[in-house]
């Protein structure tokens, strides 16, 4: 591994708002700074009560204006929800105001329902097969600008941003591989493919203008504190939401409870153990005999640590503790 890096989602909790959110994310960034994360990724989810990220673009420069020089990257935008255009102005945007810190990760899902989708003005049933064509039109809109060149994203043309591809399946994994892109894959709630992918994304690699050789990363969920109980009482947060949303009625994330069973059926916290396979909870030393096995098992270039918390103050101890355990693992 490489580096370290954070996403967050900007949870919105029961007893707050988007404002309070999007404050305390800017807070984390600026501590993840400081604490050696290289970048800070953010995700666009909408019509989620929960997530204060659905506009992706405004809220990193937010992130931005109040760091120095953490790299600031879409984790990511939901490319079938937008137009090539408009994504390559909002990140030009971005990349000219904070220069050689801005990363722009792609996915193919909507991150959303389908009537949501409708409300964006994006038709379901054809924009996740548009996906390759419009990921090279995106990339054409950064590259310089050619002879002729009609249609230009101003500011964009040249900046030449660094894009990444997601998923949490094959088929991102395999287009990365043939444009020459990095990957990251979304292990940290949909864990089945992760050893899968990434052979196929290594195996497969074309070298490209991009990326001289594969470049791989994982997302994995902490939640890390001063002891195992407390640890595994912080991860019921996250729990709920995953149980409200197959239950079709997703929230504001609430505060951790002693014992799930109160909460949801056996079946129910199975489904979500499945999920949430790639976790680590508990003490430092719980925390850093897992991360350790994790590498072991997926020697990726990148780990992208994340971990809704209800309570900032202990959200902010968990990355901290995972960012002095990876500290030590980076380079190795």
């Amino acid at each position: 591994m490489r580096t370290y890096s954070l996403l967050d989602l900007s949870p919105i909790t029961d007893d707050g708002d988007a404002r309070r959110a999007l404050l305390n994310s800017r807070d984390l960034a600026q501590n993840a700074e400081a604490w050696g994360y290289k970048r800070f990724w953010m995700a666009e989810h909408h019509n989620m009560a929960g997530v204060a990220s659905a506009a992706t673009a405004v809220a990193l420069g937010f992130i931005a204006s109040g760091t120095e020089h953490i790299r600031v990257a879409a984790g990511g935008v939901m490319l079938p929800n937008h137009a090539p255009l408009v994504i390559a102005e909002q990140f030009g945007t971005l990349a000219s105001l904070y220069p050689d810190r801005v990363d722009l990760g792609l996915g193919r899902a909507p991150g959303t329902d389908g009537s949501t989708m409708m409300a964006l003005r994006r038709d379901p049933r054809h924009a996740a097969d548009q996906f390759p064509e419009d990921v090279r039109e995106l990339l054409h809109y950064f590259e310089p600008q050619k002879p002729g060149q009609r249609v230009m994203a101003v500011p964009g043309v040249g900046l030449e941003v660094p894009i990444w591809l997601l998923g949490s399946s094959l088929y991102s994994a395999q287009l990365a591989a043939a444009l020459g892109l990095p990957f990251a894959f979304a292990s940290h709630f949909a864990p089945q493919m992760l050893g899968q992918a990434l052979r196929l994304y290594r195996e497969n690699f074309e070298p490209s203008a991009y990326l001289e050789r594969p470049y791989a990363a994982a997302g994995i969920n902490v939640f890390a504190a001063d002891s195992d109980e407390r640890g595994r009482y912080l991860m019921t947060s996250l729990e709920q939401q995953f149980i409200a949303l197959r239950r079709g009625r997703p929230g504001p994330l609430q505060p951790p409870v002693e014992d799930m069973d109160t909460v949801a059926s056996l079946s129910e916290r199975q489904q979500v153990q499945q999920a949430l396979a790639e976790t680590a909870v508990g003490s430092r030393d719980t925390v850093a005999a897992w991360i350790d096995r994790f590498l072991e098992r997926n020697p990726v270039d990148e780990l992208i640590v994340t971990g809704p918390i209800h309570d900032h103050a202990a959200r902010l101890e968990s990355f901290h503790i995972a960012a002095d355990i990876l500290r030590e693992r980076a380079d190795g």
